[in-house]
């Protein structure tokens, strides 16, 4: 099979997108479909590397009517009190770096809701002319009561700011109140607006989850609970992965995902070991450990999905630095300013540059792609280490099968068939080398319902059922069968560079100050669940 690497783009469709209904969200058959997600490539460096790479847009032809769009949902501009970048800059460096769609999440907090918003929504719409190609969705970074942060965004509409708006100043953990009951609240109006018809859509996605140990299981289980239509999972991992790059590498010297907290903080919840401070592999705690928390949501039955994100602020490399306008009375920091110095404090990417979600839609549309993340087909990927993923399960009884968020069934006793294709990455990243896949682990535990804990972390049947070894040549394809199917479960995979890994195959966890991304990279997909009839 192979592919375009065409640089091209769509034009975005009507931002009303379309709307799909239930019976029409279930992913068809992917046998023998791919999509490309070149990821994170274009002219020129903004960190140490070997030569350039050309621009690599995804095409992503996946058939049935779908398409695979690259994109992320948590990005900062100059309306957020430590950011910079005017938002069509954003936008200019995401298509640049080959994705289609972004989310704009300035801080949340009484300056933003008061100022910064009603500066956003005009400057958003300037950007979507300039960049026709790619989808810009307002939203913001919600300071979540009780916990830590969120992506909240809705697709363009009539009522769009005004919803962000009232939602901020009766939600937000900085104007209203920070207490558990009023997160779940927050997330019940947004399900009211979707109800009312004011929006069509509106997510939420849990930021950096384990970086302070603020968001608990329970918070999890709740979230999810009180608008299961609205909050649809986390970030696997977390943005800012070019902190750990060492000082004598011309890094910050941080931690990836500034994951460097000494010790717990008192609102931190006491269950959790000191390893769920760090990044595993650049993938926050709660995705990586085998088992651990993320699993124990899926073993409950739990559609909870994971994204991958840049968390944009300030760009290593750079030369711009903030603008000096009073961020408290305006909203904005201003215009920033060139330093013609080169800025090696700073610790993150632009968007697509290093990582991306790349999601399966109908359309390249704003509601077809939020679809998309609603339901789970996303893929994440760090530093362009495959450039396409195929998978398909199966069993007798449902032989069209399904893929990514997918659920499908088999008769107690029979077959499920699991199909994985890979396409290598066909050209470097933007760090100038191609990267090699090495391993894929697909993983699987029973699905046994709801725990009566609400604080359980754990899943402890859930295991790596099969790693495959990749050739270093040819096509990449493996096939697995669970025999016998006896109980519920879900599978999901992911695979690495396997330049860093434990004895067990699992990420290390990553060196504060020595911690170098694009010797470490990973792919994690999101699962599928498995009925017995």
């Amino acid at each position: 099979m192979s592919h375009s690497h065409d640089h091209h783009h769509h034009d975005v469709e009507p931002a009303e997108g379309s709307w799909l209904a239930p019976e029409d969200d279930r992913p068809s058959s992917v046998e023998r479909r791919k999509f490309l997600a070149g990821l994170g490539i274009a002219a020129g460096a903004v960190v140490a590397g070997s030569g350039t790479a050309e621009a690599h847009v995804p095409v992503n032809p996946w058939g049935g009517g779908e398409g695979w769009y690259a994109g992320d949902h948590h990005i900062h501009t100059q309306y957020s009190d430590d950011g910079q970048y005017p938002i069509e800059h954003q936008v200019r460096k995401a298509r640049e770096f080959g994705l289609d769609w972004v989310v704009i999440t300035d801080h949340g907090g009484p300056a933003h809701q008061k100022f910064s918003i009603d500066q956003v929504a005009p400057d958003i719409e300037r950007a979507r002319r300039a960049q026709r190609d790619v989808l810009v969705y307002q939203g913001l970074e919600w300071n979540i009561p009780g916990a830590e942060h969120a992506t909240v965004f809705l697709p363009p509409g009539r009522h769009t700011t005004d919803i962000l708006k009232a939602f901020e100043l009766s939600y937000d953990g900085r104007i209203a109140g920070n207490t558990e009951p009023l997160a779940l609240a927050a997330l019940r109006y947004l399900e009211a607006q979707v109800l009312s018809g004011r929006t069509e859509i509106a997510l939420m996605f849990a930021n950096h989850p384990a970086r302070r140990g603020l968001d608990s299981p329970h918070e999890l289980r709740g979230w999810r609970d009180a608008a299961p239509s609205v909050a649809v999972g986390m970030e696997g991992a977390p943005g800012h992965q070019a902190a750990g790059i060492s000082k004598a590498a011309g890094g910050p010297g941080r931690a990836r995902g500034y994951y460097d907290l000494a010790a717990p903080l008192a609102d931190s919840f006491p269950g959790y070991p000191m390893e769920s401070y760090r990044t595993h592999g650049g993938f926050d705690w709660m995705t990586a450990r085998v088992g651990g928390l993320w699993d124990a949501l899926l073993a409950e039955g739990r559609p909870w999905w994971i994204t991958a994100n840049s968390d944009v602020h300030q760009v290593l490399g750079d030369t711009l630095t903030p603008g000096k306008q009073d961020y408290a009375t305006t909203g904005s920091k201003g215009a920033p300013i060139d330093s013609g110095v080169r800025q090696t404090g700073y610790g993150d990417f632009f968007p697509g540059q290093y990582g991306a979600n790349v999601v399966g839609a109908r359309s390249k549309s704003y509601v077809d792609v939020m679809r998309g993340l609603q339901s789970g087909k996303v893929l994440t990927v760090h530093g362009r280490l495959i450039d396409g993923l195929s998978l398909r399960v199966r069993s007798r009884e449902d032989l069209r099968g399904v893929t990514l968020g997918g659920r499908t069934f088999v008769r107690r006793g029979g077959d499920v068939e699991v199909t994985i294709e890979i396409d290598r990455a066909a050209g470097p990243n933007f760090s100038g080398a191609t990267p090699v896949l090495a391993k894929v682990d697909l993983i699987s535990g029973p699905v046994t319902g709801p725990s009566s804990d609400r604080d359980l972390f754990v899943a402890p049947e859930t295991s790596v059922v099969k790693t495959f070894e990749v050739p270093r040549r040819g096509k990449i394809r493996f096939t697995h069968t669970f025999a016998g199917v006896e109980r519920a479960f879900y599978l999901r995979l992911r695979g690495s560079d396997g330049k860093r890994l434990t004895s067990s195959g699992d990420p290390m966890i990553d060196e504060i100050a020595n911690s170098d991304p694009w010797a470490d990279l990973w792919f994690y997909a999101n699962p599928v669940f498995v009925d017995v009839i």
